[in-house]
């Protein structure tokens, strides 16, 4: 009998607030905190306005070897672990899949999707692709994929080999219970230890940016308020007290 772990999730209030924030800003703050390489690269979005923000499950694909892993779709079917990431799913969290880049293996189809859509599940992040898309494409969830094939997760050259365990994706380590915050810009890892400071951070970030824009739109100079010059700030704190109503 496989047994693997769960994840230890966040609170759901980090999960909320990191929504609102979004990847961009998110990466830039990382940055600002030494964390450099936030941005999963090669996965984009199929589904253009979606915002997906939850915890990583993970599942990690190794290359293929045919004495340890069978390449029927169907046999043994509990021995295949990307369901049994799967298995893990509660409501809001989204699997993060380090498939090593390849694009001839589609790691999941419409019946293991339509599964975790029904788990709660929000998206999946795949560094390579999903098969079965005429069909999964109407699911109502995130798909951060690198492309699309109509083979199976194990027809070529990898076979899944760890659930929620670290892994890379995109060029990113993932460690499982990790943040992620995923849009049209694509989907970043938000250490799940600095989630809290990220937050404080960026939400100030935000609230002075959201000044900032509604002055540059008034003709204002860009160089008085991106970034937000102290000379401006005196305007800046008049502004949030007004808007707050204090």
């Amino acid at each position: 009998m496989i047994e693997t772990q769960d994840i230890t999730r966040p609170p759901r209030e980090w999960i909320e607030a990191i929504a609102k924030i979004g990847s961009a800003t998110c990466t830039s703050q990382l940055s600002r905190m030494g964390i450099r390489n936030s941005h999963i690269q090669g996965p984009v979005s199929r589904k253009e306005g979606r915002v997906m923000c939850g915890p990583a499950l993970t599942l990690q694909f190794m290359p293929k070897r045919e004495d340890l892993y069978d390449v029927d779709e169907y046999a043994e079917p509990e021995k295949q672990m990307h369901r049994h990431v799967l298995y893990h799913t509660q409501p809001g969290d989204v699997v993060v899949v380090d498939a090593r880049g390849d694009m001839k293996s589609g790691i999941f189809g419409e019946m293991m999707l339509t599964y975790f859509l029904g788990k709660g599940g929000l998206g999946v992040v795949v560094d390579g692709c999903l098969r079965d898309y005429p069909n999964a494409k109407h699911l109502d969830l995130g798909f951060w994929i690198r492309g699309l094939t109509p083979n199976f997760h194990t027809q070529t050259e990898i076979m899944p080999w760890g659930v929620n365990v670290p892994v890379a994706c995109g060029g990113v380590t993932v460690m499982p219970g990790d943040i992620i915050i995923a849009d049209d810009d694509g989907a970043v890892v938000v250490p799940a230890t600095r989630a809290a400071e990220l937050i404080e951070r960026a939400s100030t970030h935000h609230e002075w940016e959201e000044f900032s824009k509604e002055r540059l739109l008034a003709g204002g100079e860009l160089k008085r308020y991106y970034p937000l010059q102290d000379e401006a700030r005196p305007e800046y704190e008049a502004w949030r007290r007004d808007k707050r109503g204090v």
